[in-house]
């Protein structure tokens, strides 16, 4: 952390706890978590967004639907280990006075790693509890304002002299009588005394500084950095070689060789070709060794490609790993797996795609967009898959349990998110933050808790429109991926937003 001065470093010691934070962790620079989730006879949309600074306040935002709802209390804790059997006293949301069925809320995120926010919903149909992962890390220090640096700056330097003066006032001053005018000699004494007390505080000064650079060094230890990739790319074959991160703390330490499968898979590849987004793979790599994930890539458009790759480590935590590979032109293909998908839109220099995309079988998928779109603005944004003959598409199928997934990436490459119908959390952890209350009452679109959601089950049938909450969290262009899947046909659509 860069400060104006000596002085002002001192001076602020105190700010140490700038440390912003956001949930970047699973979704590159996309830090609000969204999630829609069943409690009982109680539907709960759900937008928490997490604080800018850890420890920090979260904001917690909860619109109910389904029974009536007379109360929601929430309740912040970690995910997993000891701290997570000792819950503190749960705050209840405030119901809005203009909307009944909207609640809002707060709570302390009180150190960095993986959170659950558990809601106990009250109302005509009982009391139901329900969590919702959050995860919660550092990403940088905040820089000092320069305005309020200048302040404090001007201040601190007027509480030197003014100590210098008093010194010296002290010095000169303090034994004479009333009326008296002090001699030279305790006027000599007087500079003297004033010369030593600035070196004196100059010293200090130099001391505060030094502390708070060591303490600022050891706060930047907390800032997040996914774990690192080495791709190597030989042949076909790509071998994504993960680092595990073993600092000075056990806390902040994380493996690569502790995940867990979320559905069905323990990495979720997307390789997007660069610049222009006109090839699009959805992919699932297998962990062949500790840290190493391996593939047999299917045939790719020769090019730049963005790797993003969503793991969940056993705490819960979930991160996307960011790489790059250059696919050359005389790469012969593998066979896709059972689960990988691909399109290939337009270029990006083309124009801006629509509302409807046609895809390679006839069939269409259809965006009902919103009329305006805006940053960190929470959307429940639809999608329809329709047959040739424009009727709904029948023999929908789940795709990895889900009536679908969708991909949130921004131009440049600032925003990726990785999502589904019930929000933006991985469901392997859902499944842990919900898996220990034994009666939670927490089901996802037909998905219950006493069902192996990586699996692919899904007990209700799958309708060929989907919805996915979620909120862009920036101004600029984006391109949305969705797949659905009808028969044996996984689809992706591919879909422009420009966001104010």
């Amino acid at each position: 952390m860069k400060l104006a001065s000596t002085p002002l470093r001192f001076i602020l010691s105190l700010l140490l706890c700038l440390i912003a934070s956001s949930a970047a962790h699973a979704h590159v620079g996309s830090k609000d978590v969204f999630e829609t989730l069943n409690a009982g006879p109680y539907k709960l949309y759900v937008t928490i967004r997490t604080p800018t600074v850890i420890p920090g306040v979260a904001t917690v935002e909860v619109r109910s639907s389904g029974a009536n709802v007379s109360g929601i209390h929430i309740t912040p804790l970690p995910i997993t280990g000891e701290a997570s059997k000792h819950p503190p006293t749960s705050d209840p949301m405030a119901r809005s006075a203009a909307d009944p069925a909207f609640f809002t809320g707060s709570l302390w995120l009180m150190a960095s790693g993986s959170w659950e926010v558990r809601f106990e919903v009250a109302g005509e149909g009982g009391v139901q509890t329900t969590s919702v992962p959050v995860p919660a890390v550092a990403l940088s220090t905040l820089k000092m304002q320069r305005g309020l640096g200048t302040i404090l700056g001007v201040l601190g330097l007027f509480l030197v002299v003014s100590m210098a003066g008093i010194v010296a006032a002290a010095v000169r001053d303090a034994r004479l009588e009333p009326g008296g005018v002090p001699s030279p000699s305790r006027k000599r004494r007087a500079i003297v005394a004033t010369a030593g007390s600035l070196v004196f505080m100059s010293l200090l000064l130099w001391g505060g500084a030094n502390w708070w650079n060591v303490e600022a060094a050891n706060y930047s230890l907390d800032v997040y950095h996914p774990l690192s990739v080495d791709p190597v790319l030989t042949g076909n074959v790509l071998d994504l070689n993960v680092r595990a991160f073993h600092p000075d703390s056990e806390r902040r330490g994380r493996s690569n060789n502790d995940f867990l499968p979320d559905h069905g898979h323990l990495m979720h590849l997307y390789a997007i070709r660069q610049p222009e987004m006109d090839a699009v793979f959805h992919l699932h790599p297998e962990l062949a060794g500790a840290g190493d994930f391996r593939i047999s890539l299917p045939a790719m458009p020769a090019g730049d490609y963005t790797l993003y790759g969503d793991v969940v480590h056993a705490s819960g935590f979930p991160e996307t790993l960011v790489s790059k590979i250059v696919v050359p032109a005389d790469m012969s293909g593998g066979h896709p797996g059972p689960d990988d998908a691909a399109a290939y839109p337009q270029p990006l220099s083309q124009g801006r795609l629509g509302d409807s995309y046609k895809l390679p079988d006839g069939y269409v998928m259809v965006w009902d967009r919103p009329s305006a779109l805006t940053a960190d603005t929470s959307y429940s944004f639809r999608f329809h898959l329709l047959d040739a003959d424009g009727k709904p598409a029948s023999e929908m199928q789940p795709y990895m349990g889900m009536a679908g997934h969708a991909a949130f990436v921004k131009t440049d490459g600032t925003v990726f998110a990785h999502t589904h119908p019930e929000g933006s959390a991985a469901m392997a952890a859902l499944t842990l933050a919900n898996g220990r209350d034994g009666g939670s009452a927490m089901e996802h679109e037909g998905m219950s808790m006493d069902m192996p959601m990586d699996m692919g089950h899904h007990s209700a049938p799958i309708s060929s429109t989907v919805e996915f909450p979620y909120g862009f969290p920036s101004s600029g262009r984006y391109r949305i991926f969705v797949q659905m899947k009808h028969g044996s046909t996984i689809e992706t659509g591919a879909f422009d937003a420009t966001v104010e």
